[in-house]
C-alpha cells in the first residue's frame, strides 16, 4: 500500500509573517509540522526565526528519511534536527523560550497497519471503512482559551497589549514538563507518543496543524466525523475559506478568546492506495 496525495493547503496567519507550518507526503510516509510562534526577533539561527527554521529542517528530514516504523523514522528525524541546530545556532539562547519548538504528527504505512507518532497538538483524522477516528490527541483548545481570556477580553486583537501576551507566553515556555518537538533529540524522543491502527486501501487521512483543526475545537463548526465529511464533499480550499470567515467575523477575538486573530493553518488530505 502507499499514499496518494489528494490535496494540501497551507495558509499563513498573517501575510506579513512567515508560515511556520509544513506538510509533506511520500510513498508510505506523511507528516505535518507546526513551529511554535517566535517570541523574540531572529538572531539565534541567523535571519530566519526559530519556528520557521524548525519547521523547514523537520520537513526536509522527513522527506529524506528511510521508510519504516514511526519510532525509528522519528528517531532519525530528531537526530537531524539536533545535528543541524548544533552546527547552525550562532549564540546561546537568551532563555528556554528562545529555543525552537513545535508540534508534529507523522504516519507511516507498515504492512497492513498505520504507524502513527505525534508530539503536541497537530491532529489527524482517519476514515477506515465507515468509521472516523482521531489520530494523535483529539484537538482541545480549552486551556488556551482560558489563558487568553485571563489576559483580558479581546487580547488577541489588541496590538498595543502584545508585550503582555509575549511575557505570558515566554513564561509558559519556561515551565518544566513541556511536551514539544525541540532541538534535543533525546527529549523529543521521550515525549513522542506512538500508536498503530489497521489501515486498508481506500482509507482517507486528514493531517492538520492546530490552526486548521480550530474548526473543531476552537470554533465548534464541526466534530471530527463532520469535518472529514466536509473535506470529502467540498475540499480543503472551501474549508479554509470557511475558517478565515469565522475568524474575520470575530476579529476582536471576543467570541472565541485566542492569542492572535488567525493562526497558520495547514492540512494534508491523502488516500491509501
Amino acid at each position: 500500500m502507499h499514499f496518494d496525495l489528494l490535496q494540501s493547503i497551507g495558509l499563513a496567519g498573517d501575510a506579513a509573517t512567515p508560515n511556520d507550518d509544513r506538510a509533506g507526503c511520500g510513498d508510505t510516509l506523511a507528516w505535518v509540522i507546526d513551529g511554535a510562534t517566535d517570541l523574540g526577533p531572529p538572531g539565534l539561527l541567523g535571519e530566519r526565526g526559530g519556528a520557521a527554521w524548525l519547521a523547514s529542517v523537520t520537513d526536509a528530514a522527513f522527506a529524506g528519511v528511510a521508510p519504516g516504523s514511526i519510532a525509528r523514522v522519528c528517531s532519525d528525524v530528531f537526530a537531524v534536527i539536533e545535528r543541524r541546530y548544533r552546527s547552525e545556532h550562532r549564540r546561546e539562547p537568551e532563555a528556554a523560550w528562545e529555543l525552537p519548538s513545535g508540534s508534529m504528527l507523522a504516519v507511516s504505512i507498515v504492512g497492513e497497519q498505520l504507524d502513527c507518532g505525534w508530539i503536541g497538538d497537530c491532529a489527524g483524522l482517519l476514515r477506515h471503512g465507515d468509521t472516523v477516528r482521531w489520530i494523535g490527541a483529539a484537538p482541545d483548545r480549552s486551556g488556551e482559551r482560558a489563558q487568553a481570556a485571563a489576559l483580558g477580553v479581546g487580547i488577541g486583537a489588541a496590538k498595543q497589549r502584545a508585550p503582555l501576551v509575549t511575557a505570558d507566553r515566554r513564561a509558559a515556555r519556561g515551565r518544566p514538563g513541556r511536551r514539544v518537538l525541540g532541538v534535543n533529540a533525546g527529549r523529543s524522543q521521550a515525549v513522542l507518543t506512538t500508536a498503530r491502527v489497521p489501515v486498508a486501501r481506500g482509507d482517507m487521512l486528514l493531517l492538520m496543524s492546530d490552526g486548521f483543526s480550530a474548526l473543531v475545537d476552537a470554533y465548534g463548526a464541526y466534530d471530527g466525523e463532520g469535518l472529514m465529511a466536509a473535506i470529502e464533499a467540498r475540499g480543503l480550499a472551501a474549508l479554509a475559506v470557511e475558517l478565515r470567515a469565522i475568524e474575520a467575523e470575530d476579529a476582536a477575538c471576543v467570541r472565541f478568546p485566542r492569542f492572535k486573530q488567525c493562526d497558520d493553518a495547514t492540512a494534508l488530505w491523502v488516500r491509501v492506495g
